[in-house]
């Protein structure tokens, strides 16, 4: 089996509200820019994977750029390879092109997709087998300036099976505070409460809010200063009782190294797309394991096939997780979802997907729908 082309598939997919980030500044997003890479073998198979666009601290990818690293420099590396050779794949793509982890996502995980359909197995049986049959997950809400329209999205996600809420923060102290106030009083503790800066703070703005938030009881707070500040990062591990989650400053093995050496974080949040997809991330998480520091498994905002990657991941890991912040479209933040069977939230959980591969199927029509210029 080798590998006779790469297709790329660029999709700009509307949120079915906005979403805003507060930090580093307020970003009111309305859709999402994905880009799905399907890879063709000359026996009739293909597999797909997904990464994102998502232009944020630490990310300047869009998707033109993405596309030509895909179909310029990586394609001529891929063709007429043997597609289970995954571990060589990837050292080579990382070598005509360091740390592009967004593009190199796409490929590896469609990789493993095509892999699995070859032999007929889901994507966590390649992986180490099954240890979880259902994955918890969490959800985000954006960030608001005025609490009760946040107490109002909490409401409908706890509705909807949602235990597990992290909220957007960095407007400002006042209002951060307030929006945290009062969604632990409405739940009390019916909820786990978590905040994500986004990177947007400074360290004098960060130490007196964190300070004032350790009453509410959170779980962890994401990300509070930019991704480069690891000392005042692991300043603020020493001085706050809430525990510090690094996503943004999260990216390489080398860069997780770092964290464990300066105790910046004892937590880290893994995406598909920022982390390079499932075989840069499973070297991530047996790295953090090993040091103690606790994983949580997430996404930026993506379709049922990152998702399913996240899933397969949760899947076949031994270890313990933190509860997952997933974000398909069927359920939340997509105005629809580009899969003929999207992965469905019920009661707070996700199911991990038993067909061979990842076990997506994309849907053509909406493929052609969603299809970026």
């Amino acid at each position: 089996m080798k590998i006779c082309a790469v297709e790329t598939i660029p999709l700009r997919i509307p949120f079915s509200a906005p979403f805003t980030i507060a930090a580093p500044y307020e970003q009111k997003r309305d859709c999402v820019d994905a880009l799905i890479v399907r890879i063709h073998t000359d026996d009739g198979l293909c597999g797909i994977g997904e990464t994102q666009a998502w232009r944020r601290q630490g990310s300047r990818e869009v998707l033109a750029n993405l596309v030509y690293v895909v179909k310029e420099i990586f394609t001529p590396i891929l063709l007429g390879r043997c597609p289970s050779d995954i571990a060589m794949i990837m050292h080579d793509l990382n070598a005509v092109l360091h740390n592009s982890l967004y593009a190199q996502a796409a490929i590896g995980d469609a990789l493993y997709d095509v892999v699995g359909k070859a032999l007929n197995q889901p994507v966590y049986k390649l992986l180490g087998g099954r240890c979880r049959e259902s994955i918890r997950v969490g959800l985000p809400l954006g960030a608001t300036s005025s609490s009760p329209e946040m107490l109002d999205k909490a409401k409908r996600a706890f509705e909807q099976g949602y235990r597990h809420l992290r909220v957007k923060i960095g407007l400002t102290a006042e209002q951060d505070l307030e929006n945290i106030r009062v969604l632990r009083e409405y739940f009390g503790d019916r909820v786990v409460l978590r905040a994500d800066a986004n990177g947007g703070m400074s360290y004098q703005q960060a130490l007196p809010l964190l300070k004032n938030l350790e009453r509410y009881n959170l779980d962890i707070v994401e990300q509070p200063l930019p991704l480069w500040d690891l000392d005042g990062s692991a300043e603020l591990s020493r001085r706050i009782a809430i525990p510090i989650s690094a996503d943004e400053s999260l990216t390489t093995k080398e860069s997780l190294v770092e964290i464990i050496k300066r105790r910046a974080a004892s937590v880290i949040q893994t995406k598909i797309a920022k982390n390079g997809g499932i075989y840069y991330i499973r070297w991530l998480w047996a790295i953090a394991e090993a040091a103690g520091i606790a994983i949580f498994p997430g996404n930026h905002p993506s379709t049922s096939v990152a998702t399913a990657s996240v899933a397969h991941l949760c899947a076949s890991w031994p270890g313990p997780l933190a509860v997952g912040d997933f974000q398909n479209g069927a359920c939340y933040m997509l105005l629809t979802d580009i899969v003929k069977s999207p992965i469905r939230v019920d009661k707070g959980y996700i199911k991990v997907p038993e067909g061979p591969g990842l076990g997506m199927e994309l849907d053509e029509d909406k493929v052609a729908q969603f299809r970026a210029a």
